[in-house]
């Protein structure tokens, strides 16, 4: 129970009278928390708010109230309705500047003060679990946030704000504790995504949790950390930018809330602190889903991420292809040296590459890596090859793209445009691909690409998909056998293409032409038609007694 303000000063005579006082006030919250009338509770309690501001005789109300506050589990919205009148009450109070504790100030006053700052940290106390239930979590959350705004301004006897980092650190940890999942998105969109001191000290009160509980983290809190740095996307691009405030800004000009470069570095730190504790596997695909454009660029040392991201690169699958941007965002922005690059992406192509959801984005970046016109021929022609032979047993959407990207590759190479159309030089090696055929020197286990001899192979396979049975990937196939006069295709225009696209593209297409089809509908479809004149087999039967005569 909170004390009240006579425990501090009184003798053992008025102990007495305390006493008789506190079992009144106990009476009087008693009968507050049993009845029902919302009406008799609400002007109880503005009663109680009333007489501590008329007077200071009466501020054992607010240890009445804050008793009532606590009493949230079993009475909620009585104990909502004390807690936003002790937040009205102590806004007042630091307002006036009720809580300051001067050198000037008598010793009984100084007792008051005492008093009232502890008052105020039971509140804090009260708020914070408040954070714990679902119907009063988001309303503890803005009464938290105006409580901290007025203590950052008037708290303390400094001519500017002094941000309460100790309570803020406080509010982000109940944050992460609490099973409310609407109170972290509330949380995000109300104060971090609108001001940058709030998402400042969001950062450094994360990196501050985890290291204090690096072995106490579980699984859902690790997530909501997870949640709530993704969610922080939006990098400033100056510290001209660092202009949106919830508490009243510095005035100096270098105060760490002024740069850039501050709010980068508790950033990383953040970061740093949460990927030391391990992701799953889940997690490490959204960090490197968002890695080159919402994590790498908090970084004022991105090259801090080149473990984790050389680790995914090398672990395979999915989380390799999703790392490839930012591994390469390494390579190209911090110089990092990588020298199996090429290698570990020519290992990428294998069989499930083609039909995986996260084609569209590795062939966006494929493109990006072998645009270079200075990469050699020979490992060009490796990865031309490589995909020629997977496209045999491709999906139609994935070969639609393929097709344009391989001509886009043989204008910026030319070199490997022998790989189109290789003609036997000599009579003897005529006549010797007549007799015997011809074997392809390429070697698809090489793992090197700068040892398969794709170079000397020729690309059969694309004439063997200008037979195929989608007239879609048919067609685009022929490009490869006809002159080059397009100086590149869009490789957007096919990248997101689907089975239902291709099928729309189908049946929205105007039919020139009409098919042949049977004029009369068969009565039956499998078996013989009847004797009778009326009656005729269909065309499937009919097939079926030509091939069998």
């Amino acid at each position: 129970m909170p004390a009240t303000m006579e425990d501090t000063t009184t003798t053992l005579a008025g102990k007495r009278k305390r006493q008789e006082d506190g079992d009144l006030s106990k009476k009087r919250r008693r009968s507050i928390g049993r009845d029902g009338d919302d009406d008799d509770f609400q002007a109880t309690i503005k009663k109680l708010e009333a007489e501590i501001q008329e007077s200071k005789k009466h501020y054992n109300n607010i240890a009445t109230l804050t008793e009532l506050a606590q009493n949230h589990e079993d009475e909620p919205n009585p104990a909502l309705a004390a807690s936003e009148s002790l937040c009205r009450i102590f806004i007042r109070l630091l307002a006036a500047g009720s809580l300051i504790k001067r050198k000037d100030v008598s010793e009984k006053d100084a007792t008051v003060i005492s008093w009232l700052r502890s008052r105020l940290a039971d509140y804090r106390g009260v708020l914070l679990s408040m954070f714990r239930s679902r119907k009063l979590a988001l309303s503890a959350l803005t009464l938290a946030m105006a409580l901290l705004k007025a203590e950052a301004q008037h708290l303390t006897d400094r001519p500017e704000a002094v941000f309460p980092r100790l309570f803020f650190s406080d509010i982000v940890a109940s944050l992460l504790e609490s099973p409310v999942e609407r109170l972290l998105d509330q949380f995000t969109e109300k104060f971090v995504d609108e001001y940058h001191d709030i998402r400042f000290y969001t950062f450094e009160a994360i990196k501050a949790y985890l290291v204090e509980r690096e072995y106490d983290v579980d699984e859902s809190i690790r997530n909501t950390v997870f949640d709530l740095l993704i969610s922080m996307e939006d990098v400033p691009e100056s510290s001209d930018d660092l202009e949106d405030f919830y508490v009243e800004p510095p005035q100096k000009k270098k105060h760490p809330l002024r740069s850039l470069l501050q709010h980068k570095k508790q950033a990383q730190e953040a970061w740093l602190a949460l990927m030391h504790l391990g992701l799953s596997k889940e997690q490490r695909k959204k960090v490197l889903e968002a890695m080159a454009t919402s994590i790498a660029p908090w970084f004022t040392q991105p090259e801090l991420l080149m473990d984790f991201l050389t680790d995914c690169y090398n672990s395979g699958g999915s989380i390799s292809l999703l790392a490839l941007s930012g591994v390469f965002y390494l390579i190209q922005e911090r110089n990092l040296d990588y020298p199996e690059f090429f290698t570990k992406l020519y290992s990428l192509l294998d069989a499930d590459i083609l039909h995986s959801k996260h084609r569209s984005r590795f062939f966006r970046l494929l493109d990006t890596f072998l645009g270079s016109s200075h990469l050699p021929a020979v490992l060009v022609a490796s990865f031309i090859k490589r995909l020629a032979r997977l496209a045999l047993n491709a999906p139609p959407s994935a070969i639609v793209a393929i097709v344009p990207w391989f001509y886009n590759l043989f204008k910026k190479h030319p070199l490997t445009t022998f790989m189109m159309h290789r003609v036997p030089r000599s009579k003897e090696d005529r006549d010797l691909l007549e007799s015997e055929g011809l074997e392809d020197p390429f070697l698809p286990e090489e793992k090197d690409p700068m040892e398969t001899r794709a170079i000397d192979s020729c690309l059969w396979e694309i004439v063997q998909l200008q037979s195929h049975y989608h007239p879609n990937v048919a067609t685009i196939a022929k490009i490869i056998s006809e002159q080059f006069t397009k100086q590149a295709y869009s490789l957007e225009d096919f990248l997101d293409h689907s089975y239902g696209s291709l099928l729309e593209a189908e049946m929205s297409k105007e039919v020139k032409k009409p098919p042949v089809i049977e004029y009369m509908i068969p009565k039956r479809i499998f078996t013989k038609a009847s004797d009778t004149p009326e009656e005729s087999n269909s065309l499937l039967v009919s097939l079926w007694d030509f091939g069998s005569s």
